[in-house]
Order: C-alpha cells, then sequence, then structure tokens
C-alpha cells in the first residue's frame, strides 16, 4: 500500500537522522554544521507533517513533540534540532490561530487546538515551513552582508577557532577593506589553524597565536569577532572552550565584543540547565596515552564548551540585524511560544 510505504520511508529517514545526531558529537563538534543541522531538522518536519496521520493542530503538536523529544536526546548538546522543533510548533499555533480568524495571542482556547479540523491547515503548515527553509537557505549571506557596517580599513581583528559564519563575514568585508585578523588557535582541537589558512587564501592578513597569548595580543586589537554554538535565553553564549578567556581580556582592554550567530541558534534554554550544557571528550589531546604513569595519578577533563555571560558581550549580529544582548528575551518571544519550551 502506497500509505504503509509513505510511513515506512518516513520512519527510515527519522532513525537514519538520529543515528546521524548520535555519531556527531566528536572534538570538533558536530560532524555537519549547525545550519545543516537546522535544515535538516526542519526538513524532516516538514515530512512529518506532510505524511503522518493526524486530523487536528494538537494531534500535529503531539506529534512533532514527540519526534522533537527523540531527536534533542539523541545528542542533548546540539541545541539547533530542538530550537527547530520549537519553531514549528510556534508556525502550527499561528497557522490554526489565522484559519480560526483569531490571533495566536489572544487564542486562549488551547482544549480547541485537539478538536476543531480545517481542510487547509496543512497546505498553510507546509507553506510556512517551506519560508522557514528558504529563510534559513540565506541566514549566513544576511549576516555576512552586514560586514562593512562594522569592519572598518586597517583594523585588527581578533577571533578564535573555526565558525563558518565569522569566516564568511570576514570575507564578505574584505572585498572592500584590508584589515588584520588574528586568530587564536583554540587548543587541544586547533580549528584555529583551519579558519586562518581559509582566510590567507582570501588574500586576508592573518596571525595564528596560542591561547595563552591571547590576553597580551589583546590591547593591540580593535575588536573581536566571535562565532557560538548556541545564543542562550538570557543573552549569554555557550561557544566553543577558549571563548571565555577572550571575553575577559576583551572587557579589561574595553574591546568591542561581537557575536555572529543566526537566529536558528537562539535558544530558550538557561545556563543552568547543566545536563544539556556541558560536554566532555576524551583528553587524549590534551595528555596522550604516551605519557605513561602519569595518567593513573590525574583525572583530567576536556570540555568542549565555554559559558560567555551575557555582560562581556556588546552586540550580536543575526539575519535579521544587530541587537543587544539585552533584547534577546524579545527575540525569545517572537520566535517560540511560552508553552512548548519545555518538550
Amino acid at each position: 500500500m502506497p500509505g504503509a510505504d509513505k510511513e515506512a520511508d518516513l520512519t527510515e529517514r527519522i532513525e537514519a537522522f538520529l543515528a546521524d545526531l548520535k555519531r556527531g558529537g566528536c572534538g570538533t563538534g558536530p560532524i555537519r554544521g549547525s545550519g545543516e543541522t537546522a535544515r535538516e531538522t526542519t526538513a524532516l518536519l516538514r515530512k512529518v507533517t506532510a505524511q503522518a496521520r493526524w486530523s487536528s493542530a494538537g494531534d500535529l503538536m503531539e506529534i512533532i513533540r514527540k519526534e522533537g523529544r527523540r531527536m534533542t536526546a539523541a545528542q542533548p548538546s546540539e541545541t539547533t534540532v530542538g530550537n527547530m522543533v520549537l519553531r514549528v510548533l510556534k508556525i502550527i499555533r499561528e497557522e490554526y490561530a489565522r484559519s480560526r480568524g483569531s490571533s495566536e495571542e489572544t487564542d486562549q482556547q488551547e482544549s480547541l487546538h485537539k478538536l476543531q479540523h480545517f481542510v487547509h491547515l496543512k497546505a498553510n503548515v507546509i507553506e510556512a515551513i517551506n519560508e522557514l527553509l528558504t529563510e534559513l537557505d540565506g541566514t549566513t549571506d544576511n549576516i555576512a552582508m552586514q560586514a562593512l557596517e562594522h569592519i572598518h580599513s586597517n583594523e585588527v581583528i581578533m577571533t578564535v577557532g573555526r565558525s563558518r559564519t565569522v569566516e564568511a563575514f570576514l570575507k564578505d568585508a574584505a572585498r572592500k577593506r584590508k584589515f588584520h585578523v588574528i586568530v587564536a588557535e583554540c587548543a587541544p582541537f586547533c580549528q584555529g589553524h583551519e579558519m586562518a589558512t581559509n582566510l590567507s587564501k582570501a588574500s586576508i592578513e592573518t596571525t595564528v597565536i596560542a591561547d595563552a597569548a591571547i590576553f597580551a595580543v589583546m590591547s593591540r586589537v580593535n575588536k573581536v569577532i566571535i562565532g557560538t554554538q548556541t545564543v542562550l535565553a538570557n543573552g549569554g553564549l555557550r561557544a566553543v572552550n577558549g571563548t571565555h578567556t577572550v571575553a575577559l581580556a576583551a572587557r579589561h582592554h574595553s574591546t568591542p565584543l561581537i557575536v555572529c550567530a543566526p537566529m536558528f541558534k537562539l535558544s530558550p534554554q538557561f545556563p543552568n540547565e547543566e545536563d544539556t550544557f556541558h560536554k566532555f571528550v576524551s583528553p587524549h589531546e590534551v595528555l596522550p596515552f604516551t605519557e605513561g604513569e602519569i595518567l593513573s595519578k590525574v583525572n583530567v577533563h576536556c570540555p568542549v564548551f565555554d559559558y560567555v555571560p551575557p555582560e562581556l558581550i556588546t552586540l550580536f549580529i543575526s539575519n535579521i540585524g544587530g541587537n543587544a544582548p539585552s533584547y534577546i528575551y524579545r527575540l525569545m518571544s517572537e520566535l517560540y511560544h511560552p508553552e512548548d519550551h519545555d518538550l
């Protein structure tokens, strides 16, 4: 039967995606970038919306929540997956409210989600998810387009590790500006080396420094531009290990710290949610097994992420423009419904 084949195909795709997420945890972060993960999650939820059996908005939301819980459990440190599930739930609420002819804010009759059926609801939800996918495709370009507003000629800019968004941002500015980039190598994974190589290929003057030299060099830096894994609900960051060091040095020298982060990285999580916040990997890069007997005498932890508090951040640049950390709460209310924060 065609219906059974579609359901089997959908189940197979979901299981393959979950397996990819589970394998995705390695020292240098997920196998795919956050943008690719966001697009894949959203495309999968669109397929669920189109092929799953449901008759009302309440049914669909329950199906999306169920699949969302499975996806987030597969790789808790990849908050992008949960963010996209919440975006889709918000879309369903908005389209349901529009079908009823009421605004989402004034629609308090949650029980009706489970009762009323609207013929065009599925088509409207799928169309809205398609618009979300189009937005995701253009996020990096939209951020890079703002580069010339923030980077000026002959500036010295520091970044840490490798961020695809920051790389695109700097390359876009380099088309019309000459500047010097200092890249902290971000040991022990040393992603900064790859970042420096890519920037130098784009004819950007680039210097790699050890993480220990960050404070010493900061006095020469005009601004710090970094990426992040997650923007938290309080305006703080969960970013690659070493970012907090850079942020503290920048504050000491009164150097502006700019964060390039697309909206899909904005999460309703707070930094006190320990289980999903921390991620530790093998400390082999820090203390190799060849060190011998010292291994039996020490415990070595190798965290992947740092927490950067919002007071150390000057400006967020997202695909919809620049905002101060204090404005994050407002963006949160526009993207996610408060009742969906806990899947």
